[in-house]
């Protein structure tokens, strides 16, 4: 579902293969290759879908600040507000829990990054960046306020762009929610059982994924696409 009301709002280009039950847009698609649908046709001019997550509580930030140690070629990290934001590399555990992070976030090549119950909140335009090589297994709480949600950009912050990219054995189990940013997912790789979910300000999808609907066994929420009245004849 795009709420864009550009001509292109969803487009596909190069050798892309896009495969969804509908697409739909408030503005208009352009389809260099056609995509296979389950829907008798694609919906354009439809009803904008309201913000699944526009009740998502901002994380408070927390005192004193943590820190990553880039000397370390294994760490376990604790939850709470990172003030210089992470660079992450070598073997990196995540503890449960809700991370604030006020600086960039960095992924770098080789390392292998993993966590379970994890929140991560981006504080105002701060991006995150996934090496290529990195493998990355992150997923979001299956309860509570944060429950399914594993990334979350600042709805206060400008535009900017994140890029989540990694190995096929990475996984990111939960939902990507940027409202003020472009999302690049670039990787081979999905969520456990295809359990992602990408909500931004604007998507660009590159790399072999697929993405299961009904994830509520995760604890990550169902994002109906809108709905619309029609007059026929």
């Amino acid at each position: 579902m795009s709420d864009s009301i550009a001509s292109d709002a969803i487009k596909t280009q190069g050798s892309a293969v896009l495969k969804a039950d509908c697409l739909i847009t408030v503005g208009g698609m352009v389809l260099n290759n056609p995509a296979t649908t389950v829907c008798k046709s694609n919906i354009t001019r439809a009803l904008p879908a309201a913000d699944p997550f526009s009740g998502l509580a901002t994380p408070t930030a927390g005192n004193p600040c943590k820190n990553v140690n880039g000397n370390k070629t294994s760490q376990t990290l604790q939850p709470g507000t990172y003030c210089s934001g992470m660079s992450l590399s070598g073997n990196v555990t995540l503890q449960p829990g809700v991370y604030v992070v006020q600086g960039g976030m960095k992924v770098n090549a080789n390392a292998v990054v993993a966590g379970s119950g994890v929140t991560i909140f981006m504080a105002g335009s701060n991006t995150v960046s996934m090496n290529g090589n990195a493998k990355v297994t992150l997923s979001a709480p299956t309860s509570g306020a944060y429950s399914g949600v594993l990334f979350y950009g600042d709805r206060t912050g400008t535009a900017a762009q994140s890029t989540f990219n990694g190995t096929a054995d990475s996984l990111l189990t939960g939902a990507i929610y940027f409202p003020r940013q472009q999302v690049n997912y670039l990787g081979n790789f999905s969520g456990n059982g295809g359990c992602t979910q990408v909500v931004a300000d604007t998507i660009q999808w590159s790399g072999s994924t697929t993405i299961k609907q009904d994830c509520t066994s995760l604890g990550m929420k169902n994002i109906p696409a809108t709905q619309s009245v029609q007059l026929v004849e």
